[in-house]
């Protein structure tokens, strides 16, 4: 039996980086990515949106790239529902895993979803209910944006953002973790925020969604695991941003967080070779568009060896 990493990095890019660029990526392209991306190691990828084709084209095809998604074997294909009916499609389709955009600030959530606050933890109820029904294995989780601060509205209170996630909670989501969609937040704010979330939630607490915009992606990521957090989200190539926040940019660098994780000997279950391979379709399917790392600009250090996997007791 393989041991499990240490942390467990969900990859986005398929989702939360295409949705942000202006060009749409074939879908053959979207699934050889998506297919380079889990034989690097990735468990978990967000393939897509299931949202209206109008708002977003380059989300049209996702049932299709959710289909060559679930012949990966051990990938558990996650998929974003904005609502009721998004989440319909996406069980339908067969996903393993749905997630929510619910907004700490109520501009962002007006401007990105259309509706307030409470309205969104309403519709967490009618998707809830519907899973219970439907699907009862299927996790849903929420990752609240702007957690750290917003573009439009600035400042986001942090018992604002507790007193949400724990509303996402008594809606009977399974977890909630914090994103910084405007590349706002500092590692002091990031400790801060997840430890108070921690101790709040418990096992509900979910994962760290902090963007590069402000050079400290990295940093913020370091600066949650080290007051416990285990689950991380990242692009390759840093693609990604939020079309419904002006002036938000890239997601972390998939490259980059595992490298970092896996110099300081904490395992991830990544190839860092075959990651940096699985840019070439990313590249290929979106000609022009820029990608973002340091990792596969400077190469791995002469020597290098993987952080051992562990059991769940650290024993190699």
């Amino acid at each position: 039996m393989t041991p499990a990493p240490q942390v467990h990095i969900s990859e986005v890019g398929p989702r939360d980086g295409l949705q942000s660029v202006k060009a749409t990526m074939p879908t053959a392209d979207k699934c050889r990515w998506i297919s380079a991306l889990a034989a690097a190691g990735l468990r978990e990828i967000e393939v897509g949106s299931f949202v209206p084709a109008q708002l977003l084209p380059q989300m049209a095809d996702v049932a299709d790239v959710v289909r060559h998604a679930l012949g990966l074997l051990g990938l558990t294909v996650m998929a974003l529902v904005p609502n009721r009916r998004g989440a319909q499609a996406a069980l339908a389709a067969g996903v393993h895993k749905l997630t929510l955009p619910v907004s700490a600030s109520e501009a962002h959530s007006l401007a990105n979803v259309r509706k307030t606050r409470d309205q969104m933890v309403a519709e967490l109820r009618e998707v809830i209910a519907l899973r219970n029904a439907v699907a009862p294995g299927v996790p849903v989780e929420v990752g609240l944006s702007t957690a750290f601060g917003c573009t439009l509205q600035g400042a986001v209170p942090e018992d604002d953002v507790i007193a949400l996630a724990v509303a996402c909670v008594q809606a009977g989501v399974d977890e909630v973790g914090l994103s910084d969609t405007t590349g706002m937040a500092n590692p002091a704010q990031v400790k801060r925020l997840f430890t108070r979330l921690r101790a709040e939630l418990g096992g509900h607490a979910g994962a760290a969604h902090m963007h590069n915009t402000r050079g400290l992606g990295l940093a913020n990521c370091l600066a949650a695991f080290d007051v416990g957090v285990r689950s991380f989200d990242s692009s390759l190539g840093g693609l990604g941003g939020c079309p419904y926040a002006p002036g938000a940019s890239g997601n972390v660098v998939t490259e980059d967080l595992v490298f970092m994780f896996e110099a300081m000997g904490v395992s991830t279950g990544i190839d860092i070779p075959l990651l940096i391979a699985a840019r070439a379709p990313l590249m290929a399917g979106l000609p022009g568009e820029p990608v973002y790392g340091m990792t596969p600009e400077a190469g791995l250090p002469k020597g290098w060896v993987h952080a051992p996997l562990r059991d769940s007791n650290g024993i190699n």
